[in-house]
């Protein structure tokens, strides 16, 4: 297959691109795909990409470090992460990260988890205590409303509505000394 852009060459080069489910196919030689700067994405980076113009990338990014610190980035102490490094990235690069950068995670990872107090995957026995503790109180704090409003009803003589509300006190109080 000829090359589409010079049809000259043979094509070496195949892309095919889905917009909106309407795709297109392009058949390049390699010479008119590198004029083209189809290649650049997937080209590999140079030893000057990663390392600089430096001695070694200022010794393989200390001088990326110091230049932050320079410029004000605060950085972790333990694997020298920065805040927005863990915004560009999505991950946190250690532990101490979560304390260096307390302020600025907690309204993200409250958002993501509902807490920021990790428990563990089980509950001990003291949550699982605490949490019956709140819903006893909160069983009972029912109790008392529905005591009241049979008070009213039977005040006001609505003697239907009192029977139902006898009916959900009995079945409240039964259900728990079973």
């Amino acid at each position: 297959m000829l090359c589409q852009h010079c049809n000259q060459n043979e094509a070496t080069t195949h892309i095919k691109k889905n917009i909106n489910g309407h795709c297109e196919e392009t058949h390049l030689c390699s010479k008119c795909a590198e004029e083209l700067g189809v290649m650049e994405e997937f080209k590999m980076p140079s030893m000057n990409d990663l390392f600089g113009n430096s001695f070694l990338g200022n010794f393989l990014g200390a001088g990326v470090a110091a230049m932050n610190s320079l410029a004000g980035v605060e950085r972790c102490q333990t694997c020298g992460s920065s805040f927005n490094d863990i915004v560009n990235s999505g991950h946190i690069g250690c532990s101490d990260c979560y304390e260096k950068f307390a302020d600025r995670l907690e309204p993200s990872v409250r958002k993501i988890h509902g807490k920021t107090k990790h428990i563990g995957k089980f509950i001990s026995y003291d949550e699982k205590e605490e949490q019956n503790k709140t819903e006893q109180k909160a069983d009972t704090n029912h109790l008392d409303t529905l005591k009241e409003q049979l008070k009213t009803a039977i005040k006001e003589q609505r003697f239907e509505d009192a029977a139902v509300l006898r009916d959900k006190i009995k079945e409240l109080t039964e259900g728990g000394n079973e």
